[in-house]
């Protein structure tokens, strides 16, 4: 049986008039709003499947996101900017959005946009090419803070959160707790920040979503599926373009005609993608809160101002390119097995080649392998839009040593070669063919534990 209640909206003024804090109206976007939800409405048998902790307790599960964030942090450094339309992202026409303000988002923009439609659609858009130096300084001040505070946390970007508080309503009410640090994390940074809590990571992610901009909201147990049934079935995570697409080919728009269609359909259309959708969209959800991310691959990529056939221009990139990927290798003790390279041409066709390797974190094998893939895979006479180098396959490990080839100068060289980067910086040593080729490359430590910045248009 269901039994269905009313949706209780309240302003935060309501409900802790004594903690509400008043922000300076210049930190944030003059369309947002701070607002608080509880959504109680319907139960279901699917809806029990969500785990309960060992004293029965239902799963807390907190998603924080920090809005339009890229944006937030350039109007911290230049409140003139407020209120004003802003694009983040290649300055140039060949750049594309990686985040925009919500006065840019009214003439129809959105991040993963070309620049040059973008511009043709908010003509007045203030275009920034953004700092990711920046946006990671503030990062680090919200993960400060959240550290301090939570339990157990997962920083799956660099403005996403999850938050496991199960068990606090036990002593301390759970949704007052992330009420209480959603508004420390606005006063001390003053940056606009969003989250949905449920009993799963699904389900709260797309509750910050409904939240957003600036706001809060809680689904209680049992009313996962009610809450996910009327939103669009692009809502869910981990639905792309290309599946949301196939859905409405079938005429699928809705999340609830999901969560009414029988799991065997879901996975004969879909495969097993289709039924980790399905259990989505009827907020079943087990996944655990991961403290720590172990990269899995380290990589590096540059889309040119304009279409290039210099081959020894390009050559050049890539040497750099895996130059400073070997050097985060050696740096966080890891070991690649797998080297891929990319070339996107003038035309967009997009060709990629691996090779599986022993296992290494020396220069001279890998760009030696880079090369070797890249003479392989560059064929067409036709101009470049794009290059890249991916490892993969990391282990953790020392230095490996070549019996036939390395010798004790070698390995002395490379460990001279870190300590001088270490301490002067990544450009402090670099090979002669590599001289003219800069701002190739993050410039943070992919090995730190912390969720690689990666902008908005790039997320899956």
């Amino acid at each position: 049986m269901t039994t269905t209640t009313d949706i209780k909206i309240i302003n935060d003024s309501d409900t802790q008039p004594s903690e509400h804090i008043d922000l300076p109206s210049s930190d944030f976007d003059s369309r947002e709003t701070t607002s608080s939800r509880i959504v109680s409405r319907g139960f279901s048998k699917e809806s029990q499947i969500t785990d309960l902790d060992s004293f029965g307790t239902p799963n807390s599960i907190i998603h924080m996101d920090l809005d339009t964030f890229f944006v937030s942090c350039e109007r911290l450094l230049e409140p003139k900017l407020n209120g004003k339309p802003v694009l983040v992202g290649g300055t140039s026409d060949r750049g594309v959005v990686s985040a925009c303000s919500y006065e840019a988002r009214q003439f129809g923009v959105h991040s993963a946009m070309p620049m040059r439609m973008a511009k043709q659609l908010c003509p007045e858009a203030i275009v920034i090419r953004g700092n990711s130096s920046i946006y990671s300084k503030y990062s680090n001040l919200v993960t400060d803070i959240i550290k301090e505070e939570s339990p157990l946390y997962e920083k799956s970007s660099i403005d996403e959160f999850y938050i496991d508080i199960t068990g606090m309503d036990r002593f301390h009410g759970s949704y007052k707790w992330a009420s209480e640090l959603r508004q420390r994390i606005m006063k001390e940074t003053h940056l606009p920040i969003s989250f949905g809590m449920s009993t799963s990571k699904t389900v709260s992610k797309v509750g910050t979503g409904e939240a957003k901009p600036n706001g809060q909201i809680q689904v209680l147990k049992g009313n996962e599926k009610n809450f996910l049934a009327p939103l669009s079935i692009k809502k869910i995570p981990m639905v792309g373009d290309k599946t949301y697409r196939k859905f409405r080919s079938m005429g699928i728009e809705k999340i609830q005609t999901v969560q009414e269609m029988p799991l065997e359909l879901m996975e004969r259309v879909f495969g097993k993608n289709g039924v980790v959708i399905w259990k989505k969209a009827n907020g079943i959800d087990n996944s655990p809160v991961i403290p720590f991310h172990d990269r899995k691959s380290i990589s590096s990529s540059l889309t040119f101002e304009r279409d290039t056939i210099d081959v020894r221009k390009l050559k050049e990139i890539l040497t750099t390119m895996a130059e400073k990927l070997a050097f985060y290798l050696r740096n966080g003790d890891k070991l690649t097995s797998i080297v891929t390279v990319t070339v996107r041409y003038s035309d967009f066709d997009t060709r990629s080649r691996q090779m599986r390797i022993p296992y290494t974190a020396n220069d001279h094998t890998l760009i030696a392998t880079v090369m070797n893939l890249f003479n392989q895979l560059y064929q067409r006479r036709v101009m470049a839009r794009l290059v890249g180098v991916r490892f993969s396959g990391l282990v953790g490990g020392g230095y490996q040593i070549n019996l036939f080839e390395d010798s004790e100068r070698t390995i002395k060289l490379y460990q001279a070669m870190d300590k001088v980067r270490n301490r002067f910086g990544q450009g402090a040593v670099k090979r002669a063919v590599t001289m003219d080729t800069r701002g190739v490359g993050q410039t943070s430590n992919p090995f730190n534990g912390e969720a690689p910045v990666i902008p908005a248009h790039r997320r899956q």
